[in-house]
């Protein structure tokens, strides 16, 4: 589930800029709206492009999210968390996959793709632009250790009136692109803790395999 949950990383070594006060200030503020509700739930749609490959794929996918608990679901793929274990469901396979969140480094939840620019990343405000008839601040990010990522730049849309995430364009080295984009936002939702914790009893015949 590397591709919705949602994934990071990014390039740059010619750029020697330091971090942008400007850019910093609007994504701490909606960073801080995020991490300070006590729930929230998102949708979007998503894009993964690559030109020599011809690939053209569209998907889209939601996430609930409480404290360090999170559901989020992308095309047929579906991963929740009670903060200790994880669950990723494959409809194609019929499989379940379950690992220790602790360790399962490879994963972002929804909160932390949410999040995604708090460690890491080099900003830098570019302009003010529009999304629609929205006025939306575009910030870009740029990955403080780029031999680590498979990304050279990530594009972030702010929104000028609710200083909330629009869109994030992906931009990876082997020339893929990823663009998502929220159509939906909500904080503080009705979430109970049972949603975070996998029922076999709604996939029967799936494999459970453990790590």
């Amino acid at each position: 589930m590397k591709q919705i949950l949602f994934i990071v990383a990014v390039l740059a070594s010619a750029f020697t800029f330091s971090q942008d006060e400007k850019a910093d200030k609007i994504l701490n503020t909606f960073s801080n709206k995020v991490k300070n509700a006590a729930t929230f739930y998102v949708e979007f749609s998503a894009n993964i492009k690559n030109a020599s490959s011809g690939a053209n794929d569209n998907n889209t996918g939601k996430g609930w999210v409480k404290a360090d608990k999170y559901f989020a679901s992308y095309g047929d793929i579906t991963r929740l968390s009670n903060g200790k274990k994880s669950w990723t469901i494959i409809k194609e396979e019929k499989a379940v996959y379950i690992s220790n969140e602790d360790n399962d480094s490879e994963s972002i939840n929804p909160k932390k793709l949410m999040t995604m620019w708090d460690t890491g990343f080099k900003s830098k405000y570019e302009k003010e632009t529009k999304i629609g008839e929205e006025t939306v601040h575009l910030i870009n990010l740029y990955p403080k250790n780029p031999k680590t990522t498979d990304y050279h730049t990530i594009v972030l849309y702010i929104s000028k009136a609710t200083n909330e995430l629009k869109k994030a364009i992906l931009k990876g080295k082997d020339g893929t692109v990823m663009t998502y984009t929220v159509t939906k936002l909500q904080f503080n939702v009705d979430a109970p803790d049972s949603k975070f914790v996998f029922d076999k009893t709604k996939f029967p015949g799936y494999q459970i395999i453990e790590d």
